[in-house]
C-alpha cells in the first residue's frame, strides 16, 4: 500500500511538471508599441536633432545673469509669468553694498556742506565780531594815545615829575595799541574777502570725488536687483532663496555646471490674440484660456551634411515629437550662419567634441492636443 502511494505521488509530480512546462512554454504575443518610431519623411532627407525654444527674431532665448555675486534674498517672479523690460526679477542681498553706499553718501553730503560754507563766506555774524574787534582796538589805541600825551606834557613841564620808565611804557603801550588795531583791520579785511579761491577749488575736487564714488556705489547697488532686459516670459528660474549666484550663473548639482539664473522667452499671448496686444486686457471669454507661447525649433545639422541642405526657398522639414507618433510640418525661418561645436544639447563643455553643427531654425504651428515646451528635444528631417 505504501508503494502505491509513493508511485501515485511521483506520477502527480511528473504530471504537474509537464503541465507547468507546457504552460510556461506558451509564447505570449508582444505588446504593441506605445508609439510609432520616427521615420524619414523624405527620400533623400537629412536628419538633425532639434530643441524647441520660444520665438526670437535673432539669437536664442534671453539668458539672464547677475553682474554681481551674492546670496539670493528674494525672487520676485514665477516661472511662466510675463514681464516687461525693467521688471525686477530677483533681489540679491545688498546689505554690505548698501552700507558702503550710505557711508559714501554721507561723506559726499558733508563735503558739499563744507563747500557751500566756503562759498557763503563771509558770514555776517563773524564779520560783526571782527568789526567789534576793530572798534575795541581803536578805543584801546585812543586810550594809549591819551596816556602818552599826558606823560609827555608832564615831562615837558617838569622832567622830574615823570620817570623815564613811565614815559617809555606809555610810548610802548601806544605802539602796541596801534599794532593791535592794524591786526584787527587786516583780520576784518580777510574775513570780508571770503574763502580763498584755492580752498574752494580743493573742496570742490573733494566733493566731486566723493560724489562720484557715491554714484558708482549706488549704481553697483542697483545691480543687486536683477531686472528683465526685454519683454518676455519667464521660462525657468535656476535658483532659490538663500542660494549663492554669481556672474557665471547658478550651480546645478545635477549637471554640475553653471546655468543661467533666469531664462526669458518670447512674450506669451492668449489664443487668437494679436501679437501687438500681448499686454492688453484679454477679451471676455479668453480670461480662463491658457496663454500660448510662440515656439520654434532650432535643429543642428552635422557639418558633413551641410552641403546637402536644400535651397531655403525649396526647403521642407518635418518634426517628430519623441514619445508620440505626432509629426509636425516645419517652415524654414532662418539660419544662424556660424558652425559651432555640438555642445548645445548636452552642455558638455569639458567634452572633447569633434563634430561641428550648423543651427537652422524653423517655425511651426503647435498642435492643440500635444504638450510641447521650450527645451524639449525633437527629431527633425529636412528635405526638398
Amino acid at each position: 500500500m505504501r508503494y502505491k502511494f509513493l508511485f501515485s505521488l511521483a506520477f502527480l509530480g511528473v504530471l504537474s511538471g509537464c503541465v507547468a512546462g507546457y504552460l510556461f512554454s506558451i509564447e505570449k504575443p508582444a505588446l504593441p508599441p506605445a508609439f510609432k518610431p520616427p521615420t524619414n519623411a523624405y527620400a533623400q532627407g537629412i536628419y538633425a536633432e532639434g530643441i524647441v525654444e520660444s520665438v526670437q527674431s535673432s539669437g536664442e532665448n534671453v539668458n539672464v545673469y547677475p553682474e554681481v555675486p551674492g546670496t539670493v534674498k528674494q525672487i520676485l517672479v514665477s516661472e511662466g509669468q510675463e514681464v516687461k523690460k525693467g521688471t525686477p526679477l530677483l533681489l540679491i542681498d545688498p546689505s554690505v553694498q548698501q552700507a558702503t553706499t550710505e557711508q559714501l553718501k554721507s561723506s559726499a553730503e558733508a563735503a558739499q556742506a563744507m563747500l557751500e560754507e566756503l562759498r557763503a563766506e563771509p558770514r555776517k555774524e563773524t564779520l560783526d565780531v571782527n568789526e567789534a574787534q576793530v572798534v575795541s582796538a581803536q578805543a584801546a589805541l585812543k586810550t594809549a594815545q591819551d596816556d602818552l600825551a599826558k606823560e609827555q606834557a608832564a615831562y615837558e613841564i617838569d622832567p622830574k615829575s615823570v620817570s623815564k620808565q613811565a614815559l617809555d611804557d606809555a610810548i610802548n603801550a601806544e605802539a602796541v595799541a596801534r599794532t593791535n588795531l592794524l591786526v584787527a583791520q587786516k583780520q576784518r579785511d580777510l574775513i570780508k574777502a571770503g574763502a580763498w579761491i584755492y580752498d574752494i577749488r580743493n573742496q570742490e575736487q573733494t566733493y566731486n570725488a566723493l560724489e562720484n564714488s557715491y554714484l558708482s556705489a549706488n549704481s553697483l547697488l542697483a545691480k543687486y536687483t536683477l531686472r528683465a532686459p526685454a519683454d518676455g516670459a519667464v521660462l525657468s528660474i535656476a535658483t532659490t532663496i538663500g542660494a549663492y549666484i554669481s556672474p557665471q550663473g547658478a550651480y546645478d548639482s545635477y549637471t554640475q555646471g553653471m546655468d543661467p539664473v533666469i531664462v526669458l522667452g518670447s512674450p506669451q499671448r492668449a489664443p487668437n490674440q494679436p501679437r501687438d496686444a500681448r499686454f492688453a486686457d484679454p477679451p471676455v471669454g479668453q480670461l480662463n484660456q491658457q496663454p500660448v507661447v510662440e515656439l520654434e525649433v532650432r535643429c543642428y545639422v552635422d557639418e558633413i551634411l551641410v552641403p546637402r541642405l536644400p535651397d531655403p526657398a525649396k526647403m521642407k522639414a518635418q518634426m517628430s515629437i519623441r514619445g508620440s507618433s505626432v509629426k509636425v510640418p516645419l517652415r524654414f525661418f532662418r539660419t544662424q550662419p556660424y558652425v559651432s561645436p555640438k555642445i548645445e544639447l548636452s552642455d558638455a563643455r569639458q567634452e572633447l567634441v569633434d563634430v561641428r553643427v550648423l543651427p537652422v531654425i524653423f517655425k511651426f504651428d503647435k498642435p492643440k492636443d500635444v504638450n510641447l515646451y521650450p527645451g524639449e528635444l525633437v527629431d527633425v528631417y529636412i528635405g526638398d
